[in-house]
């Protein structure tokens, strides 16, 4: 699908998930949240990933005025949705920097970096040893 419109773009990352957002400008088609081409209600059937996903655009009540397509990659929909919250974030500061202020305060602005800790040797998982025998 080639777009030609101008965008401003984001990307978002949390655990193994990345999302690239982009805004369009242009205000002739209508206003929508797709996600790799599905409506954002169809693609995070959880109310909660979906508040999670549009919170930037609420805070700044901008909920209905743009055209916004995710590409979501890689984790689980939990993580899809930080992601997108981040993407959106940071596109609409690429699109308007005097916003980053808001988003900041509100805490929109920052990479959750807490990942999965890796399986370590000897252990059952991460942490988990097993049970130790006296005798």
């Amino acid at each position: 699908m080639a777009e030609d419109a101008q965008y401003y773009y984001g990307v978002g990352r949390r655990k193994e998930s990345v999302v690239t957002a982009r805004i369009y400008a242009d205000s002739g088609r209508q206003a929508a949240v797709t996600v790799n081409d599905k409506p954002l209600e169809e693609y995070f059937l959880s109310p909660e990933q979906q508040r999670r996903a549009k919170a930037p655009l609420r805070l700044l009540d901008k909920d209905n005025q743009y055209r916004i397509t995710l590409h979501a990659r890689g984790g689980g929909l939990s993580g899809q949705a930080d992601a997108a919250l981040l993407a959106i974030a940071n596109a609409l500061v690429a699109m308007d920097p005097q916003l980053r202020a808001t988003l900041k305060r509100a805490g929109y602005i920052k990479r959750d970096a807490r990942v999965k800790e890796r399986k370590k040797y000897g252990l059952k998982r991460a942490r988990k040893a097993p049970q130790y025998t006296k005798r």
